[in-house]
């Protein structure tokens, strides 16, 4: 039975609490989910609110103080009940049965401007029945680093969460992977549903056809609507689930971006990305890049990522066939690599200032590109900002004003530049001359000028350990957050 209600507990000036929460989830019943508290900490420090967020949830910012952000999402005063997640999952091809929300919960459910039902999901709020002997606490670095990935990822145009708040909470953390005693925080995950494969893959374990039936009913009803009337819906579900996942790692794979955890409960039953941890861009172009220092084999590798996307999808499959014919399933996985290869060529085309071209061309382009990069190993996202800061129309007369300046250091990589100069060249003439100016506003509308590699967090998290000075951080989220203007003139 549901445990909760549509309303706050009580009437509150505080708009966070006034949102009109919803028990989506919640009655559903228990055998999805633990109710818990949250933690009480010795203080609460707002250091980041995310106003972008506040304004998809119909609140004005300036309405929106940071004692009602630290009441919220800090006190965790005024809402209840507190739900702790129940899910398996497959963790470097292990199956574990011992996870869950270990450090978090859904903190509750509302609706956007946009109609659609967003959660309000914890990071570091303390011990829950999956915490498995750990403290349930988030470093402050990892909630730095989360909120730098997820407002980076979602300036780049990938479908992921977001952070709505981080609070440091003052305790102290001993980790082994970093420098301890080090400070804590607590983290608002901003997402469309913490619904996880793992969620399934429990229920499978515990051969519970009945409760994944009224899970995918769940599902379907509240993230798929379309299929909802639809007398092979479940099967229509699957089909579209690969789908979203087969964009959602061209998005990761054109953005230079490698997760680096991709176990299946880290995996969204909405096909969004969520949960950072030692995630990366990568430097350079290199296919082996691996982002977690744990990840020994390489399992998890940058260029690996569509692989194992395709493999949790199968792996899906299992406990879903309870309800969905193997068949059907098969039908629609078969579809992945055709779903991945049309997204990622059209994002790497939009990178490249391109909307639209012959199919042939664009492969070519978009090979000789990645080519170019590999062998030249100069920095990947900063060859995008380049070709967005340099793009000049006249690039359209000669091949030879494309990257005029630029210093090849030898014969074999000259060679590569210069058939990747020529097809670049090629591309602009099958373009009408009043096109120069769309390819100059898309390559700024999908080529951020920030380069968040590994140094570029270090160079903001040094002062804030050292010196307390948050400023580096917030000039780096503004810098990230703002909307690239349109240029007006190539």
């Amino acid at each position: 039975m549901p445990i909760g209600c549509l309303m706050p507990l009580t009437q509150s000036s505080n708009p966070l609490l006034n949102l009109n929460y919803e028990p989506a989830l919640e009655v559903l019943g228990d055998d999805f989910f633990d109710v818990v508290a949250a933690a009480e900490f010795p203080q609460e420090i707002l250091r980041f609110r995310n106003d972008q967020v506040l304004t998809q949830l119909g609140l004005t910012p300036e309405t929106v103080t940071d004692a009602d952000f630290v009441e919220a999402f800090g006190k965790f005063q005024g809402r209840q009940p507190f739900l702790a997640l129940r899910y398996h999952g497959y963790q470097f091809g292990e199956y574990n049965a011992f996870l869950g929300d270990g450090r978090g919960f859904l903190y509750g459910q509302v609706r956007g401007t946009d109609g659609e039902l967003y959660d309000f999901g914890t990071k570091g709020s303390g011990t829950t029945p999956y915490s498995r002997g750990g403290d349930g606490r988030l470093t402050l670095k990892g909630g730095v680093r989360e909120v730098l990935a997820s407002e980076m990822l979602h300036r780049l145009g990938v479908k992921t969460s977001r952070c709505l708040s981080l609070v440091e909470t003052g305790e102290p953390l001993w980790r082994g992977d970093e420098p301890s005693p080090t400070r804590s925080s607590v983290m608002i995950r901003f997402s469309r549903s913490h619904i996880r494969f793992g969620t399934f893959e429990r229920l499978g374990t515990l051969d519970r056809k009945d409760l994944i039936a009224i899970l995918l009913d769940h599902v379907i009803e509240v993230y798929y609507p379309h299929l909802a009337g639809e007398r092979d819906r479940y099967a229509l579900f699957y089909a579209e689930l690969v789908k979203r996942v087969a964009q959602l790692v061209a998005q990761w794979m054109s953005s230079g971006f490698c997760h680096a955890v991709l176990n299946t409960d880290n995996m969204s039953i909405t096909g969004e990305s969520f949960d950072y941890g030692p995630f990366a861009f990568i430097d350079t172009y290199n296919p082996q890049f691996t982002a977690a220092y744990f990840d020994y084999s390489g399992r998890y590798c940058y260029g690996n990522q569509p692989a194992i996307c395709r493999l949790n999808l199968e792996m899906l499959q299992a406990p879903l066939q309870r309800v969905i014919a193997i068949a059907d399933m098969e039908a629609g996985l078969a579809k992945f690599e055709s779903h991945y290869e049309e997204f990622y060529q059209q994002r790497m085309l939009d990178r490249l200032g391109f909307n639209r071209l012959e199919e042939s061309l664009s492969k070519e382009l978009n090979a000789l590109t990645i080519q170019f990069l590999k062998e030249s190993q100069v920095e990947y996202q900063s060859f995008f900002w380049e070709l967005t800061t340099q793009f000049s129309k006249t690039w359209r007369e000669s091949a030879k004003h494309i990257f005029s300046e630029l210093e090849i250091p030898n014969e074999s990589l000259q060679i590569c530049f210069q058939t990747w100069r020529k097809k670049y060249h090629q591309a602009l003439n099958q373009l009408p001359e009043d096109e120069m100016l769309n390819i100059a506003n898309r390559l700024y509308q999908h080529n951020p000028s920030v380069n968040l590699v590994r140094p570029a967090i270090e160079a903001i998290w040094q002062p804030i350990t050292q010196d307390d000075n948050w400023l580096p951080f917030y000039e780096l989220l503004n810098e990230i957050q703002a909307q690239s203007p349109l240029k007006t003139s190539i």
